[in-house]
């Protein structure tokens, strides 16, 4: 990859769409007939940011489809694999079987929950389809990767790429801008932390370095997220002498520094508060920049981060200077604007699954009332097979509120929330990961890009307002093949939100109301409160009375 110094305009420059941007668009959608085959149109110039490709090809992600011939990273100048004519004039075409896996049978409620089935009615069940051929799987000795990096990714066990990566990969390689979409537990991690390593070996700096000027900066909106993202690349660098770093918010500022300062870092993840804080301190600086990783965008649409990373975009190199890699679970307008911004001439990739949810997970929805739910989750929890547990709900205080009532009824919980301080966030995600507590309460703050291996259930104490939120909850459980369950809780408050749900599922959700052995009252607390609200400030102590003897301070 041709690496170029800073222009002196790259601050304002930075965030300029460029004159006549074309997009290279890759869909990758279900098809309803087993005969049916898709034409991929490729066609790539030789300059690649001058002329962008354009290309379109049809697959399903479960079946890890993607070209089967990928041109080799090491290639100077980027030439598409050549391709039979088609019948229709114009670009080069090349025909690709449509990747299309069997239609799993309707799930039903699991026996173990407890639940009185409703009666199925003859006319929702669907005919089965018949077999589908499955597209090749693709390995990653197909690429060009370089020869530690091959090494760390044959030890975690990854022979396959998954279609995002094999989509991608294609392209980034060989030194392509590319804007994928994608959901979560899809590969899109691996994706990019295999470009950047791959790229940052290949093409070593030989001249002297400094500490504090990265080569590579991976964005994310949240800390789990930055924190997992991280722990990746350390994989994949454990046979080079890569230097990672972690800059995520409410941890040891100085202590982040001290990583920086300890030798010349290779990448950076952090989210974008953090780094922040360390470039107005002038203690990082961006004008190396190689690669620019910015995932989840819209989550960090949503979450207000966009001003942030303009400011870091507008202080690395000009987008023709540096490859800018951005995934995303959703394309919306934002995006795409956001993309032509700071991407040159994108290949666009588009990961749609044939399902939403995925087929290792059964989901069931409890009808009950808002004064059962409690009755309802405790006895749950208690079932046989309930080994490792994620409740959700949609506020902080609902959250602590019921994390302490299950802890003072004597069932090990954590509390994963954002008022809950970073250290003792990391504390509690290591303890449910090892098994040390049973059951994570959280909101959505967890419910994208943490990876928690055999979560057994995820219950739904409150349904998501958004129903993009219910495919990421469920999405923690029934991971890397395993089954899992998803059990939702409908009440009179919310059950009005099942509608869109199903409409994002495209199938109904199983409703049932819940065994009368569920819902038997649970055993008094044994246990005093332990979750408190961290979001307000310690008490400095003084005088002590009897519980509720005395007002609170108001806050100021």
């Amino acid at each position: 990859m041709q690496k170029t110094e800073i222009e002196d305009d790259a601050v304002t420059s930075a965030d300029t769409p460029a004159d006549t941007p074309a997009d290279t668009h890759v869909e990758t959608r279900p098809e309803e007939q087993a005969a049916t085959q898709q034409t991929q149109t490729l066609q790539v110039n030789d300059d690649k940011k001058s002329d962008p490709a354009t290309e379109t090809t049809t697959a399903t992600p479960d079946t890890r489809a993607t070209d089967p011939d990928p041109a080799p990273a090491s290639e100077p100048v980027p030439e598409p694999d050549p391709a039979p004519e088609s019948e229709t004039a114009g670009p080069e075409t090349a025909d690709v079987d449509a990747a299309q896996a069997d239609t799993p049978e309707p799930v039903a409620p699991a026996e173990s929950a407890g639940g009185q089935q409703t009666e199925p009615e003859p006319a929702e069940s669907e005919p089965e389809e018949p077999a589908r051929p499955k597209a090749p799987q693709i390995p990653f000795s197909t690429f060009d990767l370089q020869p530690t990096l091959a090494r760390a990714i044959a030890e975690m066990g990854f022979e396959y790429c998954t279609p995002i990566q094999a989509q991608s990969l294609r392209y980034t390689l060989r030194g392509y801008d590319v804007t994928g979409k994608a959901q979560t537990g899809t590969g899109k991690t691996a994706a990019f932390l295999i470009t950047i390593i791959n790229d940052l070996l290949k093409n070593p700096i030989q001249e002297r370095r400094y500490v504090g000027e990265p080569r590579a900066i991976v964005l994310a909106p949240t800390r789990e997220l930055a924190i997992q993202i991280a722990s990746d690349a350390e994989l994949l660098c454990k046979h080079s002498d890569l230097h990672v770093v972690t800059l995520v918010g409410g941890e040891d500022y100085q202590k982040q520094l001290r990583l920086v300062d300890k030798r010349p870092v290779d990448i950076v993840v952090a989210t974008p508060g953090r780094l922040i804080d360390f470039l107005q301190n002038e203690q990082l600086y961006l004008g190396i920049v190689e690669v620019l990783v910015i995932d989840e965008a819209d989550r960090m649409l949503d979450m207000g981060f966009i001003p942030q990373v303009r400011n870091i975009v507008a202080r690395t190199p000009h987008k023709d200077c540096r490859q800018t890699l951005l995934f995303s679970a959703t394309f919306t307008p934002e995006i795409i604007e956001l993309t032509s911004r700071w991407a040159m001439d994108p290949v666009t990739i588009e990961i749609e699954p044939e399902r939403v949810a995925t087929d290792t997970i059964e989901q069931i929805v409890y009808l009950v009332t808002t004064e059962d739910k409690y009755k309802l989750l405790y006895n749950l929890i208690g079932l046989q097979g309930s080994e490792k547990v994620i409740v959700f709900n949609n506020r902080r205080d609902q959250v602590r509120k019921l994390a302490d009532s299950l802890h003072r009824n004597g069932v090990s919980c954590g509390l994963l929330s954002g008022e809950v301080a970073q250290k003792k966030r990391v504390q509690t995600l290591e303890a449910f990961r090892d098994g040390t507590i049973k059951v994570l309460v959280a909101t959505d703050v967890a419910g994208r890009g943490l990876h928690i291996d055999d979560v057994t259930h995820v219950i739904n104490y409150s349904l998501p307002e958004e129903a993009e939120d219910y495919v990421h909850r469920i999405g923690r459980t029934g991971r890397a093949g395993s089954l899992g369950t998803s059990i939702s809780f409908a009440c009179e408050e919310d059950s009005f939100l099942l509608p869109n749900i199903e409409a994002k599922l495209g199938h109904k959700l199983p409703c049932v109301y819940p065994d009368p052995m569920l819902l038997k009252e649970p055993p008094p607390f044994s246990k005093p409160s332990h979750f408190k609200d961290e979001s307000k400030p310690a008490s400095r102590g003084g005088r002590t009375g009897k519980p509720g003897g005395a007002k609170p301070r108001p806050r100021r």
